[in-house]
């Protein structure tokens, strides 16, 4: 469930007609609503009820310093894979104590700045890692909590791009070994074992990946106990998907997802973490646009937008889908479109073949479930501006992100005086 809906023929953003924003803005933009994503992520925290659990946001879905205030301040904790990242959710006002940092390829410093500011705990990926965090720990005479993240080669049944826990991808240590580079973390100084950690992907539509993942890290946890490690949190990571369109079969319900977690890891007495982002993000925000230009082509007609695939890259990265729907409602589809952007790229392509209602010129348009790697995988390719972003509450809405002007962009380059 989402807050954009249609009143007298007008989508609108709980209680904001989006042509509104649109004059007040412009087009391209992001549309974020509070109600959305403070209902989804609710959600989470009622299904892993009443077990002891941190729901981390994560910020690489939806990165705004306002979205990530808001959903801080209902109690989220933050799942960071970057310096970047880190320094976004402390200037959100997360306290350290609730910030997860994953990601395979931590940098010393990036060790460092969050070690200084106050970490809840390092998702660890690989053996030369566990040696430059105990390097580092050691160095500022302080302790990294750590849990290991392993691979435990299940495969989500998710897009190429985005599955994470299968042997042949780069993630995590393979869970054969384990027990032994447990061992080896144990050893070392400046660590302090607290938990494991798994993520087999994104965007999953059924429970089974999890359930299966899930069943492996239960029985590693009692091999780990036995072996003398204390194991007080499970991070089951992220990764449950969206419905793209409302004609889709619905992914499940996190209810659902947190009674298979109860069922899977509920008897080991360990704080659960999870890590969702596109569940909370991803429906609570849309991407407006405007028609430019109506263009017949041989066989096909396109309607070419002032969004591009540097304002949401998804459909050309991924082949991703997103519902297009016209903000003014035109009444049934009796129209098929190739709807496109303005980039000189082919690949600049949204959806192909795609009915909609019959639309003019200057119409305003909105991509659907476009919250999350919307804004965040923005680029200003062709030198375009980023795309600015719109928070909604209620009857008012506040620009969270505005757009660059061109000699904000301009004055960032800096020519040689030898030039």
């Amino acid at each position: 469930m989402d807050h954009f809906l249609y009143r007298d023929g007008t989508l609108h953003a709980e209680d904001v007609p989006l042509p509104e924003i649109a004059a007040a803005v412009g087009t391209p933009v992001y549309v974020y609503s509070a109600a959305t994503l403070t209902r989804h992520y609710h959600l989470f925290t009622e299904a892993l009820s009443p077990l002891p659990h941190l729901v981390c946001f994560a910020v690489k879905s939806n990165g705004n310093l306002a979205v990530l205030k808001l959903l801080g301040d209902l109690g989220a904790g933050m799942d960071v894979v970057s310096e970047g990242e880190y320094r976004r959710a402390r200037a959100a006002g997360i306290p350290g104590d609730r910030i997860v940092f994953s990601g395979v390829g931590k940098t010393r410093d990036e060790m460092r700045t969050a070690l200084q500011g106050g970490i809840r705990q390092f998702n660890v990926e690989s053996e030369p890692e566990l040696l430059a965090l105990s390097e580092v720990a050691t160095s500022l005479g302080t302790t990294a909590p750590i849990t290991l993240r392993v691979n435990p080669d299940v495969d989500a049944k998710t897009h190429e791009k985005i599955a994470t826990g299968r042997k042949e991808d780069k993630f995590g240590i393979p869970i054969a070994r384990a027990r032994e580079i447990y061992a080896q973390a144990a050893a070392l100084p400046g660590l302090q074992i607290v938990g494991i950690d798994v993520h087999i992907g994104s965007q999953l539509t059924d429970l089974g990946p999890f359930e299966a993942a899930y069943t492996k890290v239960a029985d590693l946890t009692r091999a780990l106990r036995a072996d003398g490690h204390r194991i007080d949190r499970l991070d089951l990571g992220g990764g449950l998907g969206i419905p793209y369109t409302r004609s889709n079969e619905l992914p499940p319900l996190p209810l659902d997802y947190g009674a298979m977690v109860r069922r899977t890891v509920g008897d080991l007495g360990c704080e659960i973490e999870i890590e969702p982002g596109r569940l909370i993000s991803g429906n609570a925000g849309i991407l407006l646009a405007s028609v430019i230009y109506l263009k017949q082509g041989e066989g096909r007609d396109f309607l070419i937008l002032d969004a591009a695939m540097n304002d949401l890259i998804r459909p050309a990265m991924y082949g991703a889908w997103h519902d297009i729907v016209p903000v003014q409602d035109g009444g049934a589809p009796t129209h098929v479109y190739d709807v496109v952007g303005p980039v000189c790229e082919s690949g600049d392509t949204f959806a192909r073949g795609r009915p909609l209602p019959p639309l003019s010129e200057g119409a305003l348009v909105a991509f659907r479930s476009a919250g999350a790697y919307g804004a965040v995988m923005a680029s200003e390719y062709n030198a375009r501006p980023l795309v600015p972003e719109v928070l909604v509450q209620g009857d008012h809405f506040a620009v969270i992100r505005p757009r660059p002007s061109f000699d904000d962009m301009l004055a960032r380059d800096t020519i040689p005086q030898w030039l």
